[in-house]
């Protein structure tokens, strides 16, 4: 019991990390789409939001990052097609940007929620493992894409960095409230 204790506080930190990284990185871009700036910028800023603060952790502690991986294999022995659906709530929102280039911020919110949800659904079903932190991002993320339509119809249909930057806060919002509600857990 302790063990799932520290397991889900180090997830909790994860989630914080994720927050941080998204908002830092979200705001710079901002910057860097509202200027003009060459594109190479996009990748060096989103590198060094999420590199900095989770080399910085898990170089501190190798045994956080063990406990994450020990629970992100909970999944190996999952039934294939029960992997490969798990792979599509992650990966199809995200491939449907290509497609859709002009619903980027939707798509995003759908792609964490639905990809945490399905996560947290199969790990419960599959894995016996009931991590509210992963339910909480994915139910808070689809939540969003209403309030980033209902922002973007009403205030910024017609400015698409600020759009994307919101919705991108949202989205580190989610992981926050993620992120606490694990670290504040008692079992």
């Amino acid at each position: 019991m302790e063990e799932q204790l520290q397991i889900r506080r180090a997830f909790g930190i994860l989630f914080v990390l994720v927050s941080v990284a998204v908002s830092v990185a979200s705001a710079l871009s901002l910057v860097v789409a509202t200027n003009g700036y060459p594109m190479f910028w996009y990748a060096v800023i989103w590198l060094t939001s999420f590199g900095i603060p989770f080399g910085a952790y898990f170089k501190k502690s190798k045994a956080k990052l063990l406990m994450i991986r020990q629970r992100m294999k909970n999944s190996v022995h999952w039934p294939t097609q029960i992997k490969a659906i798990n792979g599509l709530c992650w990966a199809l929102p995200f491939a449907l940007i290509g497609v859709f280039p002009s619903m980027i911020q939707y798509l995003i919110l759908f792609g964490i929620g639905f990809g945490n949800l399905s996560t947290y659904i199969f790990m419960r079903k599959f894995s016996g493992l009931v991590n509210n932190e992963q339910l909480m991002v994915g139910v808070v993320s689809l939540a969003f894409v209403f309030v980033a339509v209902a922002i973007d119809q009403t205030l910024f249909v017609h400015n698409q960095p600020v759009a994307v930057f919101l919705s991108r806060i949202l989205i580190a919002i989610s992981y926050a409230l993620g992120g606490i509600f694990a670290l504040l857990a008692k079992k």
